[in-house]
């Protein structure tokens, strides 16, 4: 084996660890031991990490056999000091020497920027690695984290479960190391049930398929493909195609060490449930996966991934179809009992139910809902008013239904099906599904205006709810997802079109709140600069400059977001005109003159020189044209026309001084370059875009 040929091998054998902890641990081994290989100063070709539910486990290849040495410049006193003027080393020489561990001899001249000073080369060789490792292994270790860790027995570590064994090999050889009484070694052990005995690793080499042996696939990633290829191939056996949903893959993945996809069947009476309802149960408290035919509508079969071999497929086939038997029997009596009642029927329910202390109740919060969803649709749409408060009264009902008490899941999906069954208008229905939506960033949008402007409604009024109590989002916290329901807003009125100013439904919501109590003072601020760094993040992601981002940013709120988004479209289609910098220099020169805190009153008759009287003539021979093209979107035509005012700016500045002794010239100077900055700033705040900043 060559110098950098030599391999690592960590395995941390566990109690089951929780699937959602994995992926993080993952990443956390991988990131951590390349990090702390790399503190050390030992190289590395290639780091591998696998987890299953009873193991992590590192494999690093391409390790020296010796630590990377380093080499040091140590700087001692003046050369004139250290030597007389024969050239000879002083005392001050010797005991800097000494104090290194070198000759005196070995010392050499480096000059700085004060003078010449006596430099010592210390060179230090490299430690085996071996040596090393254990340290290193167990800083390794304790460098992942959990979203939970506990104690165990008498010991003082602390895991996401209890450590079993410690395997720990570098070139073959045991890298001994202990953790509070575990003591590593080359043993490890297979499958819990199908495989327990403790057996060997020898090789590194050998170390994956001695594990599938012994019936555990200990590459995720292969897991991951086995998973997806055994569903697929059950699903179609049976004339169908698995509802596949990352996350289950992701989740069961991490549940079984050797999955074995098993096909199973339930009655075709369960079919007449709704299609969600049945995948929820199966997901979300089983760990299922649903199959459905190339029409999207479920059948009668599931699959459940075991953790076992084939022989033990009739055992867990019966098994699995018991429990789903008895989990749907469940959701039948809670959904054929719900819809004894109709949903206008429990909106006097929600009075029951408290929302938050302050906030009162499910009813309070519908109330809230009903105005603002009256206010928004009358302004962007008002032929769906009766639907969309229709819908907000509707809402929240179906949060009182024994459904949603045991699925939480399924609010507002099992909502549309109850409005539909009691005979409520379709739009209607499915505003109550569409309601939550989007679910996550770059989420889904609602397809109806119903539901679009009833989400839009529950969304301002959670965030202006909590705002007005303190309860803000700080750094990574953020309880109520106040911020994905912030970009959730923005993505619904950029898609939309909705001609809706988010400052007139931010001061709508606020004024909703005063039923209940009186906002603070600066409530109304803290909330527009809040959806303001949302838009960063919106217009960013869609890949809008940060010079861009800024110079729409101040009007974000003011004009509806479409109209935003239009403006900064319009601004990179200029910055690639040839006279964009032209422009912007003579913008700039307006700009930065301006006193910021002082209007001045243009007087006509003050406007005595000839470049004076060009520059407001042009501005007021525009002016009229600039309007009309922004009444009309025309955002880029209307920067071309405003660039025609470059000239005239540059002719003012080179045959006038501003900064007029006398008062009332300058002043009025002063006046007649803020209205070219008003004229401008209509379009957008030029003084944002690169190469440019306030004073």
């Amino acid at each position: 084996m060559t110098q950098d040929h030599h391999s690592l091998l960590l395995e941390i054998g566990t109690e089951d660890i929780p699937a959602r902890f994995l992926p993080g641990a993952i990443n956390d081994l991988q990131n951590n031991s390349s990090a702390l290989l790399k503190d050390n100063s030992i190289s590395f070709k290639e780091i591998k990490v696998y987890a299953t539910p009873r193991r992590l486990v590192l494999l690093v290849s391409g390790l020296p056999e010796m630590q990377i040495g380093s080499i040091r410049e140590v700087f001692g006193p003046p050369k004139k000091i250290a030597f007389d003027e024969n050239g000879n080393p002083t005392d001050t020489a010797f005991k800097f020497a000494c104090s290194q561990g070198v000759n005196v001899e070995s010392l050499i001249i480096k000059k700085r920027e004060k003078g010449e000073y006596v430099v010592s080369i210390i060179e230090e060789k490299g430690k085996p690695v071996k040596e090393l490792l254990p340290e290193i292994l167990k800083k390794i270790i304790f460098s992942i984290r959990f979203p939970k860790t506990m104690r165990w027995g008498n010991r003082n570590i602390r895991f996401a479960r209890p450590i079993h064994w410690l395997l720990a090999i570098f070139n073959n050889e045991i890298i001994p190391f202990e953790l509070d009484g575990i003591k590593s070694s080359n043993m490890t052990y297979g499958h819990r049930f199908l495989s327990p005995a403790k057996f060997q690793v020898k090789e590194i080499a050998s170390f994956k398929s001695l594990l599938e042996n012994n019936s555990v696939i200990v590459d995720n990633e292969d897991r991951k493909k086995r998973i997806i290829e055994g569903i697929r191939g059950l699903s179609s056996s049976v004339g169908g195609i698995p509802v596949e949903d990352e996350e289950l893959i992701e989740t069961v993945n991490f549940l079984v060490e050797y999955p074995f996809p098993v096909i199973c069947s339930f009655n075709e009476d369960y079919l007449q449930l709704p299609k969600e309802l049945l995948i929820t149960v199966m997901k979300d408290h089983q760990k299922f996966f649903a199959i459905q035919d190339n029409q999207g509508k479920l059948i009668n079969h599931f699959i459940v991934v075991s953790n076992t071999r084939e022989e033990n497929v009739e055992v867990v086939r019966i098994g699995a179809e018991r429990v789903i038997k008895a989990r749907f029997e469940d959701a039948r009596f809670y959904f054929e009992k719900d819809k004894k009642k109709k949903l206008y029927e429990r909106t006097e329910e929600l009075k029951k139910v408290i929302y938050h202390e302050r906030l009162k109740s499910l009813y309070e919060k519908t109330e809230r809902i009903v105005s603002l969803v009256e206010f928004i649709s009358e302004k962007v749409i008002p032929s769906k008013r009766d639907k969309v408060i229709r819908a907000a009264w509707l809402s929240k009902t179906d949060l009182i239904t024994g459904v949603v008490k045991e699925f939480p899941e399924l609010q507002g999906i099992i909502g549309k099906y109850y409005a539909l069954y009691d005979g409520e208008n379709v739009e209607v229905a499915r505003g109550i599904e569409e309601q939550y939506l989007p679910k996550h960033s770059g989420g889904g949008l609602p397809d109806t205006d119903v539901g679009c402007i009833l989400s839009i409604a529950d969304k301002i009024d959670n965030i202006v709810s909590f705002f007005s109590l303190g309860l803000i989002p700080t750094g990574s916290e953020d309880p109520f997802a106040l911020r994905r329901q912030a970009l959730g807003i923005i993505a619904i009125l950029l898609e939309k079109q909705y001609s809706l100013p988010l400052k007139n439904l931010i001061l709508y919501a606020l004024n909703n709140l005063k039923t209940l109590f009186l906002p603070p003072e600066n409530m109304e601020d803290k909330i527009c600069l809040f959806f303001k760094h949302r838009f960063e993040t919106v217009f960013s992601d869609m890949g809008y400059d940060p010079d861009v981002i800024q110079s729409v940013l101040y009007m974000s709120l003011e004009i509806p977001v479409k109209e935003v988004e239009n403006r900064a479209y319009a601004i990179r289609r200029f910055k690639k005109e040839k006279f964009y910098d032209n422009f912007l220099l003579a913008i700039k020169r307006v700009h930065n003159i301006l006193p910021k805190e002082k209007d001045y009153e243009l007087k006509k008759n003050l406007l005595t020189a000839e470049s004076e009287k060009v520059l407001k003539n042009k501005i007021d021979a525009i002016r009229p044209e600039l309007n009309s093209l922004i009444k009309g979107k025309g955002y880029f035509e209307a920067i071309l026309l405003l660039t025609t005012i470059t000239e005239p700016i540059n002719h003012f500045f080179d045959n006038v001084l501003v900064m007029d002794k006398n008062e009332d010239i300058r002043e009025n100077r002063l006046a007649l370059l803020k209205e070219v900055w008003d004229t401008a700033i209509s379009i957008a705040d030029f003084s944002r875009l690169q190469g440019f900043q306030y004073k």
